[in-house]
């Protein structure tokens, strides 16, 4: 199968030169498997029992055999992180060694942080930028470089291929399969989560109906800062609300195989700000998790009466692509939140030296001047930081506005 190439490969293009360990983390069928295989000399599957056997037998890994050495899903044996860290302090040359997991070890008790040694990164599903459906002309680097780059183009995707990239998901391979069969493969993914993967973490699932219900009132706040009290009661049934110790334990071990990746609220370095909301906005490693834990077709998110959860899974599509991009260029993704809710931004893009792009995201293609005074307002109020502004659209015109802010339909933005 020809390989897909991806926005992870920009950072390990940057960076695994000069380091000795990278370690890729992510949900399982991210495509982690696919980007270090392709760069790599030898491979060590620790989910074969043959392969952690030989690791095992190895008592310094600077001894294996020369070129890059991938290593997947290490969580299975976790103390190959330790001696892939001997073997940095002990001279690894640059590019030496990838390590792949999709969930934290069962028992990471004795494995040392690795700071310092090892450089890691997330890998999540794919942006919409990495699917193929149209060309990418609007650069988020060049934003954040303060360019200012002109926007002039054209997108060929239409309200109907934004839902569709919703349900289809950013696993890859299955946003160009029939409906019928992506759903069957989103359907064992959700749940092999609950039969297999979290009792390998050692949490065993006594009730799985109620954490699918859990799960599903997680979806249901994407893109929201809904209270976690408020999403338990939404996962009762009969009056029976699962207990705090209970939800805790889902977020936890769920947060362990990389399923849930809340948008942490942004907290600048200046006092300006002195109340602002601390609480994350809820995603899904995929808004298509989402839909299918919602029962939702795109059909479905087209209908009026559904606008609302639309709008939240678009947010959480674009939120997703935003992240990749702007991750595989050195930056971070936040969200911010004055603690009275007077000003809102749904997305804060900070580049690696401080600059900002300030984001609001719409399921619409007009944008008016009340869409964008909080935008105008950041700006206003971090004049030195905030280097540019932009509206996320389902339009078809990307430009910019004579306030210049950039309204950019989402198929059209890129690295």
């Amino acid at each position: 199968m020809d390989y897909t190439p991806r926005s992870i490969d920009t950072l390990l293009d940057r960076f695994f030169p000069e380091v000795s360990a990278y370690a890729l983390d992510g949900a399982k069928g991210v495509g982690k498997t696919a980007s270090a295989a392709r760069r790599s000399a030898h491979v060590w599957n620790l989910e074969r029992p043959e392969h952690r056997a030989h690791l095992m037998a190895q008592s310094n890994y600077l001894n294996l055999p020369e070129g890059t050495v991938f290593i997947d899903e290490w969580q299975h044996l976790p103390d190959v992180w330790n001696a892939v860290r001997r073997a940095v302090d002990d001279g690894a040359p640059g590019g030496r060694f990838l390590l792949a997991g999709s969930s934290s070890p069962r028992d990471a008790s004795g494995t040392h942080s690795g700071a310092g040694r090892i450089l890691s990164a997330r890998m999540r599903p794919m942006g919409l930028h990495e699917r193929d459906l149209c060309d990418n002309p609007v650069s988020l680097s060049e934003m954040l470089a303060g360019d200012l780059p002109s926007i002039d183009a054209r997108c060929p995707l239409r309200l109907e291929d934004y839902f569709d990239a919703v349900v289809s998901s950013g696993f890859p391979g299955l946003h160009r399969m029939s409906v019928q069969v992506r759903n069957q493969h989103l359907d064992a993914y959700l749940r092999r989560i609950v039969d297999r993967d979290m009792p390998d973490l050692g949490f065993t699932v006594r009730r799985p109906l109620q954490l699918r219900r859990w799960m599903a009132a997680y979806a249901a706040a994407s893109s929201t800062t809904t209270a976690l009290a408020r999403i338990a009661a939404a996962a009762g049934e009969d009056g029976e609300i699962p207990a705090k110790t209970t939800t805790q334990a889902y977020r936890e071990h769920l947060a362990q195989l990389w399923i849930l990746d809340p948008l942490e609220a942004w907290s600048p370095s200046v006092s300006m700000f002195k109340r602002i909301q601390q609480k994350p906005k809820h995603h899904l490693a995929d808004p298509g998790l989402a839909a299918r834990l919602l029962g939702v077709s795109a059909r479905h998110l087209a209908l009026p009466t559904n606008a609302d959860v639309a709008g939240r899974l678009f947010e959480s599509l674009a939120v997703l692509t935003l992240r990749v991009i702007a991750e595989a260029e050195g930056g971070h993704a936040w969200h911010f939140r004055t603690r009275e809710g007077r000003e809102e931004i749904d997305l804060i893009i900070e580049g690696d030296e401080g600059q900002v792009v300030a984001v609001e995201i719409k399921l619409a293609g007009d944008v008016h001047d009340r869409d964008v005074r909080h935008l105008l307002w950041l700006q206003d109020q971090m004049p030195d930081d905030v280097l540019d502004t932009m509206v996320i659209t389902t339009g078809e015109f990307a430009y910019r506005r004579p306030d210049g802010v950039a309204v950019v339909p989402l198929g059209l933005l890129g690295h």
